[in-house]
């Protein structure tokens, strides 16, 4: 797995060389002492009375978990906190009296983050395709993409913006370190909101025993998601990609198990390490907003949107579609607002044109399928609501476009995505290739991965887990149908067993698919 994706990111950008990755979620070092210790540390200083001192203690200890990676980049980090606080400060103060110098500070507030963003993550990818346009040698010195960087940077981004709008009352520094430092999410979010966690961090009372004996389960689910599934999956989907990288034909067999174990891998991957940020953030108190909600169950892409990496949807729709124009200028304007929002989107997930061709695909399903919904309306002879056969067939047909950018997104290059789209639809005949993941034991074990996100309830189903207001951003399973969580000596045993087992598979421990982007 580890060479998977250093095979990837070498494919982004020549000289970039991924740092190695020490204190990961799935790890011997973080569950049992970081984790353990932190909670320790957190809770005796809230004993003793030093509340404000138990959140000086969470920066601290993110600051190290962010630091033991690389100390070097703790350079980056905490310098850019330090900037950010200054620029919102200096909003907030200026906004009603001043409002140019205001607007001042905001835009270098912006232009600073995404030029850290941009050198560290798409200086290569730039002096790579200018070498090639113009027929040059320009080179640049190895650049180690610092991790959780496009995380992390918008969040200070919208925090500011926000300020701008007047939408923070108030701020000091050490409720807005914790609030882009808090180490459960700083380095593959939730792509947190200020609204949802400063008023978290200043009442400052005693956190609920059930959340956190809630907390743990969560975070073993995930862990469970990791290391049980999407690491198991995941060796059924790289011989196939790397077949198409080296021109290997191959038939719709092996391109599709490819295709549909990284479609699984992926999933499981990203919503795992969302459910260990979640549980780990309520072993202290705070609530993170969901990020998945059985996303591969959507009925459109619109849908799929609302489900798949719920924050980051939202960041895009509030800070690039809405200030954009979003629908308020007809549905040309709104079309052309959708489809340079995912392109942007694209891009962000990495410096490489198959990003880009993932984020314009998606662009275009969201094109097609609000284009549907406005044709549908006013076809008089269809019936208003959807009915169930409608809808199954929105469920396939939206799996399988989503199937078909997962291609793009996972592929090395452009030509091995088209490759492999290729041998999905048939273009090099039946049994031309070398088996690679045809084994019964890889067809059930995709079959089982998928069916599990097709039909399972999801994390903050089974748990009835509320986000940061109070309220499920999805509805739980009904009470009653003996599958929602509670603090018994069952769960207790049940969870009991799933983190020993995944303890016991940790000796494959493997990189978080999203850690560098």
């Amino acid at each position: 797995m580890k060479n998977v994706l250093r095979a990837k990111l070498r494919c982004v950008s020549p000289n970039f060389e991924p740092a190695p990755v020490t204190v990961l979620f799935n790890s011997y070092a973080f569950l049992l002492a970081f984790l353990p210790a932190s909670v320790l540390i957190f809770y005796g200083l809230r004993l003793a009375g030093f509340e404000r001192a138990s959140l000086l203690a969470l920066v601290l200890l993110s600051v190290a978990f962010y630091g033991y990676w690389n100390p070097r980049y703790l350079l980056l980090l905490v310098p850019l906190t330090f900037f950010n606080f200054a620029i919102a400060s200096g909003v907030l103060a200026y906004r009603v009296q001043q409002p140019l110098a205001a607007r001042m500070l905001l835009i270098a507030g912006i232009t600073t983050n995404l030029g850290a963003l941009g050198y560290f993550k798409y200086a290569n990818f730039f002096v790579d395709n200018l070498n090639s346009l113009l027929k040059v040698d320009i080179a640049l010195a190895t650049i180690v993409l610092p991790l959780g960087i496009s995380f992390f940077t918008f969040q200070k981004i919208a925090f500011i913006v926000d300020a701008y709008r007047g939408r923070v009352d108030r701020l000091n520094l050490l409720d807005f370190s914790l609030f882009v430092s808090f180490f459960p999410q700083l380095i593959a979010g939730p792509i947190v909101h200020h609204a949802e966690v400063l008023p978290q961090f200043r009442r400052q009372k005693c956190t609920a025993g059930r959340d956190i004996v809630q907390g743990a389960t969560i975070f073993a689910i995930g862990l469970a998601k990791k290391v049980l599934i999407a690491d198991t999956v995941a060796i059924y989907a790289a011989p196939g990609f790397d077949a198409a990288a080296n021109g290997v034909g191959l038939d719709p067999l092996s391109a599709w198990s490819a295709a549909l174990a990284y479609t699984a891998q992926l999933y499981f991957d990203f919503s795992g390490y969302s459910d260990m940020a979640i549980g780990a953030a309520l072993l202290f108190g705070i609530r993170l907003p969901v990020n998945f909600a059985s996303p591969y169950k959507a009925s459109s892409i619109i849908d799929f949107w609302r489900r798949w990496h719920i924050t980051l949807s939202r960041f895009l729709r509030e800070y690039l579609y809405v200030p954009m124009g979003g629908n308020r200028h007809g549905p040309s304007r709104r079309y052309v607002n959708l489809l340079l929002t995912m392109l942007l989107g694209g891009l962000w997930h990495g410096a490489g044109w198959t990003y880009v061709v993932w984020g314009a695909l998606h662009g275009a399903y969201l094109v097609i399928n609000h284009g549907w919904r406005t044709v549908r309306e006013r076809l008089v002879w269809m019936p208003r609501t959807v009915g169930p056969l409608e809808f199954h067939l929105g469920q396939a047909l939206t799996f399988v476009a989503v199937v078909v950018g997962w291609v793009c997104f996972r592929s090395s290059s452009i030509d091995s995505a088209a490759r492999m789209l290729r041998a999905m639809a048939g273009a090099n005949g039946f049994g031309t290739s070398p088996p690679l993941v045809q084994s019964a034991e890889a067809l059930v074990v995709i079959v089982a991965c998928l069916l599990v996100a097709w039909f399972a309830p999801n994390t903050q189903e089974v748990m009835a887990y509320e986000g940061p207001f109070g309220n499920a951003e999805h509805r739980p399973i009904r009470e009653g149908s003996g599958r929602n969580w509670q603090p018994t000596m069952r769960w207790a045993l049940l969870i009991g067993c799933l983190i020993g087992i995944s303890l016991m598979s940790l000796s494959k421990v493997s990189e978080f698919l999203y850690f560098q982007f």
